[in-house]
């Protein structure tokens, strides 16, 4: 009698739900994750090695480096070395040499046949044409685009100044960091550019009253008191008005022609003010940590501006030329957090909540509708949420509450307190969809119900609890990443957790682990159109996330290890056979492969970790793509085999990298071979 073979199965394993320290292994989802490192989930799941970072300071971009093959015969050339030609007008840096050609990069010109040289120094003969690309294989084109990077990063410097960036933010499409000046005496305010950061002019302001002539006390106008004269940048009206001659405030001006102002009449035109003294430099403390909001008070496009405040110094706003410090008329005018609602810009003073009247930031009196809101506790940010069907709220999060703010103005105001155990950590506070924040019990969730402007908090970081412990205290910055649904959360010494969600709910956590601290962070829409994701380190540089394949250089080293996966029979052994792993990119993508059997028992030998690669080149979808610039037959999805062997009731498959060359890719799920056994006794 034949006995019959047991038949061989396959089962698939979504990857997804990212990591599980908490669910029991028998009980864990087979696509979860036991353990990783800089690993993200897709939208629409799959796990990625994390995209890379930059640093940035609007010089040319390291992801943007190019390099080209010139057919030349040289001697004497070392990588490093520019390369010229005969007439000195086509230059490139060397990053690699071949038999028979130099790979440039940072290439001015075009190189022609005839003589190249170093310097004044003939090193050889150019024999062919200077062509883009073409590196022989996908990874050797990965390796001198690298190469290329390095030598653009290099470019790149820090923010002008002294110890870490305080506050990094996008307005009009233009990127803005500040830093403390060399000697630690002031903060500075820089844009980037295509030469480096550069230090944004501080005007100068002189107080005055009596002001009366709206139609030429305006910016613009120059401001004259005898000999003395300078343009006026910004009219700020604090109390009165200009068309009763009651107008008291501010004039931020330029530097003076004639001397210093004085106190005493003054003319704009045919206006009149009385000034209240000299004018005096405006200038900001060192040490603040800034936070930001962009606004439009006014009725056109060009009054949007940005609004910004550091704990430190009053307030201010912006218009990318001429920066007002705003007075909000407190003895210790310094406040922390910022935010422009229902047309009222919002500040906090420790336990005191403050706004402006409506329609303008720079009147702070309670006669024409400013108010101050007490929350009974340090405040530490504001999230803008929805209220009901045609008024939004404003949350307010505190150490240890949660207060929402219903209404328009004063006139209506509720200031309705949530919840008096749940508050938040400062620069955790996000919303994506929905309010969330870092809190003394996790990541929790303001969850928006039906019933508009009710609320439900949630802890939705239960299953990293064990790793995220220990990190409560040590939280940094925070920000949305709007393409991929995530809420990112950083922590002092480069740790951090990206959440991705789907559909309002979470998709799942992984840790990141980054070789610089996130100490400010802005995501914005950025000049391209699409969001642009900025941080400020303790180095002293901003990078941009999101782009490029290195933190900064740095290899990105991850790892992914899913659960014990049993198979639906958690008593019965197998005899597992091979993994087939479906990845998804474009480029060359590598990973190491390996596994362990039976929770990891020491009666299992060690598995052979083996490495796996796949040349992904991007599918062409036709009428969308330039002619001459695709690839027949490119592929962005391929499966990859990996031989498993060993009888186990379960497997945990380890996937691992390391590069600072390939291009992201993903790996969307797995198959597993196996052949069925006996019941475990």
């Amino acid at each position: 009698m034949r006995i019959a073979r047991a038949k061989t199965e396959m089962k698939f394993i979504r990857f997804d739900g990212g990591l599980d320290l908490t669910t029991p292994a028998m009980e864990a989802a087979p696509g979860g994750l036991r353990a990783g490192s800089n690993i993200e989930i897709g939208v629409n799941g799959g796990y990625a090695p994390i995209a890379g970072y930059e640093r940035y300071s609007g010089k040319a971009k390291p992801s943007s480096a190019t390099y080209s093959r010139l057919i030349c015969s040289v001697t004497g050339v070392a990588v490093g070395d520019v390369l010229t030609d005969n007439a000195g007008t086509s230059f490139g840096t060397v990053i690699a040499m071949e038999n028979g050609a130099v790979v440039l990069t940072l290439i001015t010109g075009t190189f022609s046949t005839g003589n190249v040289k170093v310097g004044a120094s003939v090193v050889g003969t150019c024999t062919g044409a200077q062509s883009a690309g073409g590196a022989a294989t996908a990874k050797l084109d990965a390796t001198y685009t690298n190469l290329a990077a390095d030598v653009y990063r290099a470019l790149i410097a820090v923010v002008p100044g002294s110890g870490g960036v305080l506050g990094v933010h996008q307005y009009n499409g233009m990127v803005y960091a500040w830093r403390n000046n060399a000697g630690g005496t002031a903060a500075v305010l820089h844009v980037k550019s295509a030469a480096g950061w550069t230090a944004v002019p501080m005007f100068n302001e002189v107080s005055f009253s009596a002001g009366s002539g709206a139609a030429t006390i305006v910016d613009g106008g120059t401001l004259t008191k005898g000999g003395v004269t300078a343009l006026i940048k910004r009219v700020v009206v604090q109390t009165g008005s200009l068309t009763a001659g009651t107008a008291a405030g501010r004039i931020i001006i330029a530097a003076p022609s004639g001397g210093n102002f004085s106190a005493g009449a003054a003319t704009v035109g045919a206006g009149t003010l009385t000034l209240g003294g000299a004018q005096t430099a405006i200038s900001f403390l060192p040490g603040g940590r800034f936070e930001f909001d962009n606004f439009n008070f006014g009725g056109s496009a060009g009054t949007r501006r940005m609004y910004g405040a550091d704990g430190v110094n009053r307030a201010f706003e912006f218009d990318g030329t001429t920066l007002v410090p705003i007075a909000t008329g407190m003895t210790t005018d310094t406040p922390k957090f910022i935010k422009a609602h229902k047309n009222q810009l919002f500040l906090s003073f420790g336990s005191s909540v403050q706004h402006s009247a409506v329609g303008t930031p720079y009147i702070w009196s309670a006669v024409v509708g400013a108010a101050e809101l007490g929350c009974g506790d340090t405040v530490t940010g504001f999230i803008g949420l929805p209220g009901t069907e045609t008024a939004g709220a404003l949350g307010i999060k505190t150490a240890n509450r949660t207060l929402i703010l219903y209404g328009n103005d004063v006139s209506d105001w509720n200031l309705v307190p949530y919840s008096e155990e749940s508050g938040a950590a400062a620069y955790t506070n996000q919303f994506i969809n929905q309010g969330v924040c870092l809190d003394s019990q996790g990541i929790v969730l303001l969850e928006t119900t039906q019933n508009y402007g009710n609320f439900q908090d949630a802890v939705i970081s239960d299953k990293i609890t064990p790793v995220l412990s220990g990190f409560l205290s040590l939280a940094t910055a925070s920000c949305i990443a709007r393409k991929k649904n995530q809420y990112r959360i950083f922590f002092s010494g480069g740790a951090g957790f990206y959440l991705t969600f789907k559909n309002r709910k979470l998709r799942g956590i992984t840790q990141i682990d980054l070789p610089h601290t996130v100490s400010c962070i802005s995501s914005l829409e950025g000049a391209s159109g699409s969001e642009e994701i900025y941080f400020g380190s303790t180095d002293g540089f901003v990078y941009q996330m999101d782009i490029g394949t290195s933190f900064d250089g740095n290899p990105i080293s991850w790892s992914a290890t899913l659960a014990f996966n049993h198979l639906g029979s958690p008593r019965a052994l197998k005899s597992f056979r091979k993994a087939t792993t479906e990845v998804q990119g474009e480029g060359y993508a590598e990973f190491s492969f390996s596994y362990v059997l039976g929770y990891g028992s020491q009666d299992f030998s060690t598995a052979p970790t083996t490495t796996n690669v796949s040349e992904l080149s991007g599918a062409v979808n036709w009428d969308s793509f330039i002619w001459d610039q695709f690839t027949w037959d490119g592929v962005s999805l391929s499966p990859n085999e990996s031989d498993v062997a060993g009888d186990a009731e379960n497997i945990s498959i380890m996937y691992s990298g390391s590069s600072d060359e390939f291009p992201q890719f993903t790996l969307s799920g797995g198959i597993l071979q196996y052949t069925p056994r006996r019941q475990l006794r």
